[in-house]
């Protein structure tokens, strides 16, 4: 048999042995890749994100103020024209443009929690050619949907809204002015 010095020996090479092997395998697992790695890793590029200062000045939009028509061309004097109705574009423009001008009025319809009910209503607003739009709000019971009549420049177009409303067979309130 063998002695017990040799055999402590034997354990101890044995464990240098292991680990030499196991640095060995990390090396080889960690540092080789990145030797034998061709393409170098692309970072992202970076993205530039510019948020304004509460002393920079607001949004502004520009508006090209109305002028004076232009003079008519010959042609167009002689043959008169019948009044033309303006379009769903030109009465949505008129409406940004009193907007931007000053106050403007609503009236409020309902609150409706069906969303079935929001478009019969929708629809009987659009067929009485009364402009609106709808908010959905959070409550208590769950979410509801207000329909609002407008807006409209003035307090005068606003109760003729009211009026119209109250003819159709509605409840709504009364003229407010948009917040």
């Amino acid at each position: 048999m063998a002695e017990p010095q040799e055999i402590s020996t034997l354990r101890r090479r044995g464990r240098r042995r292991l680990v030499g092997a196991i640095a060995l395998v990390l090396l080889a697992v960690i540092v080789l890749p990145m030797v034998f790695d061709s393409d170098p890793r692309q970072s992202a590029p970076p993205v530039s994100v510019r948020i304004p200062s509460e002393d920079d000045a607001g949004f502004s939009p520009k508006v090209t103020p109305k002028g004076p028509n232009p003079e008519p061309r010959a042609e167009e004097k002689r043959a008169p024209k019948a009044p033309e109705k303006p379009s769903v574009a030109e009465s949505a423009h008129a409406r940004a443009d009193t907007a931007i001008a000053g106050e403007q009025f609503v009236v409020p319809v309902a609150a409706l929690a069906s969303p079935e009910k929001v478009k019969e209503l929708a629809a009987r607003l659009a067929e009485a050619k009364l402009p609106y739009y709808t908010e959905s709000i959070a409550t208590a019971q769950g979410q509801v949907t207000r329909v609002r009549v407008g807006p409209f420049g003035d307090r005068a177009a606003a109760e003729k809204a009211l009026e119209q409303l109250k003819l159709l067979g509605l409840k709504p309130g009364s003229v407010t002015s948009k917040s």
